[in-house]
C-alpha cells in the first residue's frame, strides 16, 4: 500500500516548524502521538454509484430486522440522515462538484443517496479516524469507450458494426472520429478532478495536516449496465465468453490507474452488477435475460481472479443484497396496473378517477404493510435497484467491508 507525502517543499512554514518540533520532543522524551495519514478512498462509476435511492426510502430498513441496526447507523436520534463528523467527501458528477462532510445528499440529486453513505459510515466505525471519499460517478457510460483506459488502447469497431453502418449509410470517418474523442473522456475526468482535490485537501477537509500527508487506501469500481446491454460492441454476449472484452478492459483500467496515481498495490473492489438479484432466483419472466446476465457478471468479476491481483482486486457480488420481497411485489402491481388500465380504458376515465380504479385494486390485491413497503421502499426503476436504499445501503457496507477485509 503506498503512502504518498508532500515533499517538504511543497509544505507551508508552520508544517515544517510542527514536524521539527515533532522530533524534537521525540528525542528530548517526551511522548509524541503517532501521525496518520489521511486514509483516502476513491469511488468511481455510471449511475447505480451515482446513486438513486431517495432518503424516503431509508425507512424500509426499519421494517426488516437485519438492516434496521444498519438504518440505526444512517439516522440522528430526530429520525433525520447523520452528518459524519470525520468524513468528508469531494463529488463530480453530472451536476458539478459538491464538497463537504459525508451525508446524505451526494447521490444523483440532493435527495438521492448512493453507496458512499453507508461507504463512509462503515469504514469510520471500523477506522475510528478521519477518511476522505473522492467519488466521480456519470450516468449512461460504458468501460468500453467512456472510462477506456490508455492500455486498452483505441476503441476498434468490428466488421458487424462497420457493416450495419455501411447499410444505414452512415458517415463511418465521422464516427470513428467521434469515438476516438469520446474514448477514455471520463478516466481522464475521474483522474484529473482526484489528482486536483489531492493537491489541495484542505480545501475538502479543513482540518488535514499536510504533515501527516495521505494514503489511497482502496478504490471502489461500480458500473456496468451500458456495456452490458451493448450488442455492437459485444456481438456473441449471449455465448461463453461474449464479453471477455470487458474482464481485459477491467484489467488493464486497475492497472492503469494504480499507474497514473502511482499506487500500484491500491486495493480495489469491482462492485459486480446485480439488478435483479442472483440468476438462479429469476422467475419466468427474467429468463431470456439470464443466460447473457450470469456471463457478464462473470467477466466482470474475472480480474480479481488474476494471479497478480491476488489480495488486493476483490469482486463484491451486489446481488446478494438485491431484495426479492421488492420483485415479488412489483412484478404483482404490474399485473394490477394492467387490470386498472382495461377498466379505466372501457370506462373512458382519467386523472382521479383513473386513480382510483387503481387504489381499490391495490387495495383488494394487497396488505396495509405490503402497500407501506411499495410506498416507502421503491423510487426508481429495476436497473436502478429499485432506488431502494436498503439494497444500495448494503451494497456500501460491503464494499466497506470488502477492503477492510484487505
Amino acid at each position: 500500500m503506498t503512502i504518498r507525502l508532500r515533499s517538504t517543499l511543497e509544505r507551508p512554514l508552520w508544517s515544517i516548524l510542527f514536524a521539527i518540533g515533532m522530533v524534537m520532543g521525540a528525542f528530548a522524551g517526551v511522548p509524541v502521538l503517532d501521525a496518520k495519514p489521511l486514509k483516502v478512498y476513491l469511488l468511481v462509476g455510471q449511475s447505480n454509484m451515482q446513486g438513486h435511492a431517495r432518503t424516503t426510502t431509508m425507512e424500509h430498513l426499519g421494517m426488516d430486522p437485519e438492516t434496521a441496526p444498519l438504518l440505526a447507523e444512517m439516522q440522528d436520534e430526530n429520525g433525520n440522515p447523520v452528518v459524519c463528523d470525520d468524513v468528508w467527501i469531494s463529488y463530480l458528477s453530472n451536476n458539478g462538484v459538491k464538497e463537504g462532510k459525508l451525508t446524505a445528499g451526494f447521490g444523483a440529486d440532493d435527495s438521492k443517496i448512493g453507496p458512499e453513505f453507508t461507504f463512509g459510515l462503515t469504514m469510520s466505525k471500523h477506522l475510528q479516524e478521519p477518511i476522505l471519499i473522492i467519488k466521480t460517478a456519470w450516468g449512461g457510460k460504458s468501460l468500453n469507450t467512456d472510462f477506456r483506459s490508455p492500455s486498452s488502447g483505441p476503441y476498434e469497431f468490428g466488421e458487424s458494426q462497420l457493416q450495419r453502418f455501411a447499410q444505414q449509410k452512415k458517415n463511418i470517418e465521422q464516427i470513428k472520429a467521434e469515438k476516438a474523442e469520446a474514448t477514455g473522456h471520463y478516466y481522464r475526468l475521474m483522474l484529473e478532478h482526484a489528482k486536483k482535490v489531492l493537491s489541495d485537501i484542505g480545501s475538502v477537509y479543513p482540518d488535514y495536516n499536510e504533515a501527516d500527508g495521505y494514503e489511497l487506501a482502496g478504490f471502489v469500481w461500480f458500473q456496468g449496465w451500458n456495456d452490458m446491454v451493448d450488442s455492437g460492441t459485444y456481438p456473441t454476449r449471449d455465448q461463453p465468453g461474449g464479453y471477455d472484452a470487458y474482464s481485459v478492459a477491467m484489467a488493464n483500467f486497475i492497472r492503469d490507474v494504480r499507474k497514473d496515481l502511482e499506487t500500484p498495490e491500491m486495493p480495489f473492489v469491482i462492485g459486480v452488477l446485480g439488478v435483479g438479484g442472483p440468476v438462479a432466483d429469476y422467475g419466468p419472466e427474467k429468463q431470456r435475460y439470464a443466460g447473457t446476465h450470469q456471463y457478464y457478471r462473470d467477466a466482470m468479476a474475472a480480474p480479481a481472479k488474476l494471479p497478480e491481483f491476488a489480495g488486493n482486486v476483490f469482486a463484491v457480488l451486489t446481488e446478494n443484497y438485491w431484495d426479492p420481497e421488492l420483485t415479488a411485489l412489483t412484478n404483482r402491481d404490474g399485473k394490477v396496473k394492467q387490470a386498472a388500465k382495461a377498466v379505466q380504458t372501457e370506462k373512458g376515465l382519467k386523472g382521479a378517477e383513473a386513480q382510483a380504479v387503481l387504489d381499490e385494486l391495490r387495495a383488494e390485491e394487497f396488505s396495509e404493510e405490503e402497500l407501506k413497503i411499495m410506498s416507502v421502499g421503491i423510487s426508481n426503476q429495476a436497473y436502478h435497484y429499485l432506488g431502494s436504499a436498503k439494497i444500495l445501503g448494503q451494497i456500501g457496507e460491503a464494499f466497506a467491508e470488502a477492503l477492510m477485509e484487505e
